[in-house]
């Protein structure tokens, strides 16, 4: 039948709760899927979303966003600002024929690495279940 789909997931992970927490299931050697690709931002509300429609109209099967645990962000209300623009921006991507599911908003701390690898591993398992990026699947990558 070919070969078995690989996910390509792209994970903005917030610097100070998320990152860390990453780090910490690195460290204990939790199981974390190698279809996720961390990138750092300082925080989530400073993700600009046309960096998610960047890398899901480049192929990204499936964006994970993460953050500080409301009320704990270290710039104050930031995490609010990021619930918001990602609620609205799975509206645009129902508008381009994406699976809102493609794109998911998670809360871990940086003292939380066994919930992230259960958060990245239930990801990773949900894109898989998609299927490829019908973008990708169009060859417009």
């Amino acid at each position: 039948m070919g070969e078995m789909f690989q996910p390509r997931i792209v994970g903005f992970l917030c610097n100070w709760c998320s990152y860390a927490g990453a780090d910490l299931a690195g460290a204990n050697r939790l199981n974390v899927p190698s279809s996720i690709t961390p990138i750092k931002v300082m925080c989530s509300s400073r993700l600009d979303p046309t960096l998610v429609l960047t890398a899901l109209l480049r192929g990204a099967d499936g964006v994970l966003v993460a953050g500080c645990h409301p009320g704990d962000c270290h710039y104050g209300e930031g995490n609010y600002y990021a619930r918001r623009r990602l609620y609205l921006l799975k509206e645009v991507l129902a508008a381009l024929g994406l699976e809102e599911d493609r794109l998911s908003l998670e809360w871990i701390s940086a003292s939380e690495g066994k919930r992230f690898a259960d958060v990245a591993s239930d990801f990773d398992r949900r894109i898989r279940e998609l299927g490829p990026n019908p973008i990708r699947k169009r060859g417009q990558t």
